[in-house]
């Protein structure tokens, strides 16, 4: 029996159903628009940059209008935070719910025809009109998180809390049908992936469990490990969801603070990968639980399978 996501929603708050069906929806165009970017003339660099001092891509910026916009219609958004957007925008005056989201993750990518994808969180509103310092919320307070990726299907996972649903777009009827029910992580793996380019920029702890990795069964671990590295956070979670893994983005000496913003991507990543039974931490404390103190503000990141993601803890403690 053929499962749509509409289907599945209907579980849901009649709000929640039309946030995440709108998201879908937007999640639709954004998936055509990279599929066309060749033939369109979108693929390239914007000759703009975002506050994060990033080139933008073409494809960042269409991403990030047609978000905005298809979140904004479902009139339950009171404000939206984007990556690519210096500070907030404000939407319906009586939307109970902020929608924090990276239009595409790995955008980069899109001129070599490597996966990239859209990550999306939301969060509750104040009563009166937000600010950015509404925004700031730990992870531990998202209601709902996900993302789309876009490869050699269009896939769209997402958590309300209770556990991670799996859903590919079936071009044909234009629909999200269920083929990923309660995705999990299993607790260990013999996969890791990390820029090996940065090896020299490594802490100790991540230099020690790296070099345990590749050490393979003469070294301590006494098991063979695989490196793999796409350079895009939506491709590397889900793989890590399909097959277990672990993702890093450490902090290094070259970026003190890590790379990947806490509340675009960390947070709602983490989110995910708890739900669906593996871990996300910092190095100092789970991605959760961290205070954020800035709209952009970046972390390092580690995630993945549980038991893999102790070991690392251990070695920052």
């Amino acid at each position: 029996m053929t499962v749509t996501l509409s289907t599945c929603l209907q579980t849901q708050p009649s709000d929640m159903r039309q946030m995440l069906g709108n998201i879908a929806s937007a999640c639709k165009v954004i998936s055509n628009a990279v599929a066309r970017a060749a033939l369109s003339g979108a693929q390239g660099d914007a000759g703009s940059g975002n506050i994060q001092g990033e080139e933008q891509k073409k494809l960042d910026i269409i991403s990030n209008d047609i978000m905005l916009n298809w979140a904004g219609a479902c009139g339950h958004f009171s404000a939206m935070a984007s990556e690519e957007l210096d500070t907030i925008v404000q939407c319906n005056p009586q939307g109970r719910y902020l929608l924090v989201f990276d239009p595409l993750d790995g955008s980069s990518n899109v001129d070599v025809n490597i996966s990239v994808g859209s990550i999306f969180s939301i969060l509750r509103a104040p009563e009166q009109t937000p600010t950015e310092a509404d925004f700031l919320q730990a992870g531990r307070q998202q209601i709902a998180a996900g993302y789309a990726l876009y490869g050699s299907s269009t896939m769209l996972v997402i958590t309300t809390g209770t556990g991670v649903q799996g859903f590919t777009l079936d071009r044909e009827i234009g629909e999200f049908i269920l083929t990923h029910p309660e995705l999990t992580i299993p607790s260990d793996t013999r996969e890791f992936a990390i820029n090996a380019s940065n090896s020299r920029f490594w802490e100790a702890p991540v230099a020690r469990y790296i070099d345990e990795c590749v050490a393979g069964k003469s070294g301590p671990r006494g098991e063979n490990f695989n490196m793999r590295w796409v350079a895009s956070m939506v491709a590397e979670v889900h793989r890590i969801l399909i097959r277990g893994g672990v993702f890093l983005y450490p902090k290094d000496s070259a970026k003190q603070n890590g790379k990947l913003r806490l509340l675009y991507e960390a947070n709602p990543m983490a989110m995910i990968v708890e739900q669906a039974g593996g871990a996300s931490s910092t190095g100092q404390q789970l991605t959760l639980d961290v205070q954020p103190s800035q709209l952009h503000q970046r972390v390092p990141v580690m995630l993945g399978s549980k038991n893999e993601i102790a070991r690392l803890i251990r070695y920052h403690e």
